[in-house]
């Protein structure tokens, strides 16, 4: 898979969050989201519950709570998405803060803040603790499709390379004076979106010819075979499986 590659979300540690394999983690959050969206929405209690576990995984892969809720904000849409809809969707009217509001509406905004809130915040602690190429060996030693880990490996490697060639059109397009000031110069960042298009087509030819020419047949060696022992799964289920029994509790009582 090559050598690793870093990312603005991933905090270095030692913790024994860090440790943990990869696709232990994968199937641990993946389980954790699943049982905090099958819980019933009226269980307040549950959700509460929920991110006093999550709390406790962050505290144990010593990630602070700073760093967590800054990295929050990537769900400011779906919070505002939720905020609409007391005020959108039909159905039996109360008040709130002097507003008439949608009862139906405010069940469902609390449900979308609440279950995506909580698998965001898992998520952001997944990637905080696994760096990207470890995050791909964990895909692919869960039997994904091996054509969606190589387009993802490419896509996560080749996004700084797009990114640094549109910082330099960008300084290119400055040492010459220009600078967008208004609509009459979208035509021109038209233009270098166009450009950059192109460059990064022609990029990726190149290399597909120099993989090729090395032995390249569609496949990636595997170079890291990334196991588990059953120490290291119980420890992984610990997440899913206490919110397992936090959710039957929501529905049972």
């Amino acid at each position: 898979m090559g050598a690793g590659h870093a990312h603005t979300l991933y905090r270095h540690g030692h913790s024994p969050i860090h440790r943990l394999p990869p696709h232990c983690k994968l199937v641990a959050v993946l389980g954790f989201v699943v049982v905090v969206v099958s819980t019933p929405r009226e269980a307040l209690w549950a959700f509460a519950l929920y991110a006093v576990l999550l709390a406790a995984v962050a505290a144990v892969a010593r990630v602070p709570a700073g760093f967590l809720l800054k990295r929050l904000v990537i769900e400011v849409p779906f919070v505002a998405f939720a905020l609409l809809m007391p005020f959108v969707v039909p159905g039996e009217q109360t008040g709130l803060l002097g507003l008439s509001v949608s009862v139906p509406g405010l069940w469902g905004a609390w449900n979308v803040l609440a279950k995506g809130t909580l698998g965001v915040a898992a998520s952001v602690l997944l990637a905080s603790t696994t760096e990207l190429r470890s995050l791909l060996l964990g895909l692919q030693r869960l039997k994904l499709p091996p054509m969606l880990v190589q387009i993802a490996s490419f896509m996560l490697r080749y996004g700084d390379v797009v990114t640094d060639e549109l910082r330099r059109m960008s300084i290119a397009r400055r040492s010459r004076g220009f600078e967008a000031r208004g609509v009459r110069h979208w035509g021109v960042l038209a233009k270098t979106a166009g450009a950059l298009f192109i460059r990064s087509y022609e990029r990726g030819e190149r290399v597909h010819l120099a993989m090729v020419s090395r032995g390249y047949t569609g496949t990636l060696p595997v170079i890291d075979e990334v196991t588990a022992s059953r120490a290291q799964w119980a420890y992984a289920s610990a997440l899913p499986v206490l919110a397992l029994a936090v959710c039957l509790l929501g529905w049972t009582v």
